[in-house]
């Protein structure tokens, strides 16, 4: 078996920070769908402004473009933040060659621009 990348939330931007709340990321829940990541799915947030990692779990958000850090995690960004949002699977290692990640685009308000399921090859 092989973790391989399932999911990709590219460049969202934090909407909302939430330290009173017990954990989780909030994340509009069209966002969720496209992206193929379940209510209460582990996910790993990217903060591109600063640097930090973190492992949580995503919860599905009722109002539009939604990004909202939860708990412990909202002293890990600011609002207007850029992160990339991430969910992993496994894979049986015969599949894991040809497994492709749903990859999800966004602009500054968090409404998706596109979406795919092939990575493009990276320039050499």
């Amino acid at each position: 078996m092989r973790v391989m990348l399932k999911s990709k939330i590219h460049r969202a931007r934090v909407t909302r920070l939430n330290l009173s709340y017990e954990g989780s990321i909030t994340i509009d829940k069209k966002l969720i769908k496209e992206a193929d990541i379940l209510p209460y799915e582990q996910v790993q947030v990217l903060n591109i402004n600063n640097g930090a990692r973190f492992t949580t779990y995503a919860i599905e958000g009722e109002e539009s473009g939604e990004v909202c850090l939860n708990g412990a995690a909202a002293r890990l960004a600011i609002k207007g933040d850029t992160i990339i949002i991430l969910a992993y699977c496994h894979v049986e290692d015969a599949e894991a060659h040809d497994f492709t990640p749903r990859l999800v685009y966004v602009n500054a308000k968090n409404a998706i621009t596109g979406s795919k399921q092939v990575a493009e090859a990276m320039p050499s």
